[in-house]
C-alpha cells in the first residue's frame, strides 16, 4: 500500500506517490481543470490513481498564511478533503505546505528546468515535498517507537 501526496490548487492538482514501502516520494502527473470549482473529474483521476496504485493514506497540502491563520485557501483545501474522503473512503491527512512551491521553483531552477518548463512541472514537484514531509515523520516516528536515535539509521 502507498501514500499519495497532493498539492491542491485553483486550476491543478499536483500528485506524487510513495514507494511501496513508503520512504520516498515520486512525481507522478498534474491534473488540470478549466474552473476551479470543477472539481468531478479531478476527484475521478484521483480515484483512479487510488485504485490502481492501492493507496492507503492521501497527504492533502495545506496552505496556511505564514503568521498560522487559514484563509480561503486553507479553507477550500479543508472542502476538497471532505469531498476526496467521502468519495474514495482513503483517510486525507492535511500537511503544512507552506513553502513547498517555492521550494519546488528552487529545485526546478537548480536542476535547469527551462522557464517555460517549469509550470507544467511545479505542482507534482510540490507535492512531493508535501509527500516527503509527511513520509519523514511516520520514518522519525518508527525510530523513536524503536528507541533508535536518528543517528543509528
Amino acid at each position: 500500500m502507498r501514500f499519495m501526496g497532493l498539492d491542491y490548487g485553483t486550476k491543478t492538482v499536483g500528485v506524487a506517490l510513495s514507494d511501496p514501502l513508503g520512504l520516498t516520494a515520486q512525481p507522478i502527473e498534474t491534473i488540470s481543470r478549466k474552473e476551479e470549482n470543477k472539481l468531478r473529474r479531478t476527484c475521478a483521476r484521483i480515484e483512479e490513481l487510488a485504485a490502481q496504485y492501492d493507496v492507503k493514506t492521501i497527504v492533502l497540502g495545506f496552505p496556511k498564511h505564514m503568521n498560522n491563520d487559514i484563509g480561503e485557501r486553507a479553507e477550500k483545501a479543508l472542502e476538497f478533503r471532505d469531498m476526496l474522503q467521502r468519495r474514495t473512503g482513503i483517510e486525507v491527512i492535511m500537511w503544512d505546505e507552506r513553502l513547498t512551491t517555492a521550494g519546488a521553483e528552487r529545485a526546478l531552477i537548480e536542476s535547469g528546468v527551462r522557464r517555460e518548463n517549469r509550470k507544467k512541472h511545479i505542482d507534482q514537484i510540490a507535492a512531493v515535498f508535501i509527500l516527503q514531509g509527511y513520509l519523514d515523520l511516520l520514518q522519525m516516528r518508527r525510530r523513536e517507537q524503536a528507541g533508535m536515535e536518528p543517528a543509528e539509521i
